[in-house]
């Protein structure tokens, strides 16, 4: 083409977008069909604080995820009928034609070692694993009717936060984010703590934003170090320097999205000008030792250690400066009694004692600050465990449990759930026999306290509206108060 055509060509495309009052990222986002009206300041400010669609109870959300799947039959859901058939052969109605992780064969039931107790006004059973629990058990809404579609862990997480066993979908810390924004303009929206040495199986596909624009990924920040990776000036960089190349990459990005109009430009622009701000927010709101020594005493936490019990007081923190979504990864729940840090005896116990006096802690904290009651709490693994024995670990002294999809508990407390138990399993704990909830339920819930119709909080890709829960879900009303 001659020269004098082509820049003809490309002065018509770039006046057409600047003519355009957003760019083709409007005419994109404006026909997405998603669940609000986008303007240029959404485009341009992707965090700001945004109405739902009803007054939600809860406005911010602490996830406490147990990576690893703790098994439900030793903590949460007593089981006095197996214990009565301990080590006798498993029937074949409840294990013909199904398949496990690393079982085969016929197994050997297996009743929980655990001692449980009973707690509060409500009679709930909890077991040894977690004695503090006990004393606030009338706070929890414990669901022992969970369920879910797989049963090897990198897929049940990602079916728990996506809503989809495959890759690629946005986490639901990044729905939340897109649906809500932050209370706080100088921290993400959703932020990821882990502790327990290992990232969860599904790994970063767990917290990231998938099709939603990368805004709404979660931070994960750290224990020791910096908070947030490359938060901190370069070295030699004073941050007034970086201010000014900061300026200048702006500029720049701003030439490419008037051109291109690609939103993901004006993510680039934002996440920028929001680590230029994390940089003075961040150090502050991370640093636990300016807690008084009865609140670290509390929680188990020690400065500048990486802790679940750094990471639950860290959560408190967090909400209390506006972030919306907290989500705390804790590895260390695959008991399969490989060895006795992975078994039901004393490697439960150690973890038990990492957890609970931690977890009681929070939920003390936030009722304490007026913080609980617009602050979700949400704990529980991706599945459950057997009723009976690992197939692979069978003859071990360590006693451990395989994967186990059909039924598993988990407990909400704070943010407008409802106290007591919902759900019942077999005497066996084999199957839910009263009041099955989904994980796309669970998500639905979630949402609903929040204050969306999850079937309408949706975002256009592809040419299709997706939505966290896909096409699945309902809130679980038994569990709302």
């Amino acid at each position: 083409m001659h020269p004098d055509l082509e820049s003809l060509r490309n002065t018509t495309r770039r006046h057409f977008l600047k003519s355009c009052p957003i760019g083709l990222a409007g005419m994109f986002l404006g026909a997405s069909g998603a669940s609000r009206v986008f303007g240029a300041d959404d485009i341009a400010h992707p965090l700001a604080q945004k109405t739902p669609h009803f007054p939600g109870r809860a406005k911010n959300v602490i996830y406490l995820h147990m990576a690893g799947s703790p098994s439900n039959l030793d903590m949460l859901d007593y089981k006095p009928e197996l214990v009565k058939f301990n080590a006798k052969p498993c029937p074949d109605e409840f294990i013909k034609g199904k398949k496990f992780a690393f079982t085969s064969g016929v197994p050997n039931l297996m009743g929980s070692p655990r001692t449980f107790k009973q707690y509060g006004e409500s009679g709930q059973w909890v077991s040894d694993v977690m004695p503090h629990l006990g004393g606030v058990v009338d706070k929890l809404s414990i669901i022992h009717s969970m369920t879910t579609d797989e049963f090897n862990h990198a897929p049940a997480q990602l079916l728990l936060y996506t809503g989809s066993a495959r890759q690629g979908r946005p986490s639901m810390g990044s729905w939340v984010t897109y649906g809500l924004g932050t209370g706080n303009e100088n921290l993400p929206g959703f932020i990821v703590l882990n502790s327990g040495g290992s990232n969860p199986s599904a790994g970063k596909n767990a917290f990231g934003s998938g099709f939603l624009p990368t805004v709404y990924q979660g931070v994960q920040c750290r224990s020791k170090g910096d908070p947030v990776l490359y938060v901190s000036n370069p070295k030699g960089m004073a941050r007034d320097t970086r201010r000014l190349s900061l300026d200048a990459l702006r500029d720049l990005n701003e030439i490419q999205a008037a051109k291109i109009g690609n939103p993901e430009t004006r993510t680039r622009i934002a996440q920028a000008e929001l680590a230029f701000r994390m940089q003075t927010s961040v150090p502050g709101v991370m640093d636990i030792s300016k807690e008084p020594r009865h609140m670290l005493d509390a929680y188990g936490a020690k400065p500048g250690a990486a802790s679940f019990a750094n990471n639950c007081l860290l959560a408190r923190r967090l909400v209390e400066q506006g972030v919306r979504f907290v989500q705390l990864f804790d590895w260390g729940w695959d008991m399969h009694g490989v060895n006795e840090q992975l078994g039901l005896g004393s490697g439960l116990t150690n973890k038990g004692r990492q957890t609970d006096k931690p977890i009681v802690a929070l939920i003390k904290d936030l009722e304490q600050r007026g913080l609980l009651d617009e602050t979700l709490i949400v704990w529980g693994g991706e599945f459950g465990r057997t009723p009976f024995r690992e197939g692979r670990t069978a003859n071990n002294a360590m006693l451990g449990r395989d994967h186990y999809p059909d039924c598993f508990s988990m407990f909400m407390c704070g943010g407008g759930s409802k106290p007591g138990p919902y759900g019942e399993t077999d005497d066996l704990g084999f199957g839910v026999v009263k009041d099955k909830v989904h994980v796309h339920d669970l998500q639905a819930t979630i949402l609903h306290l929040l204050g969306f119709d999850h079937t309408k909080l949706s975002y256009r890709f592809q040419g299709r509206d997706y939505r966290l829960t896909d096409v699945h879900g309902k809130p679980v009303r038994g569990v709302i108060a």
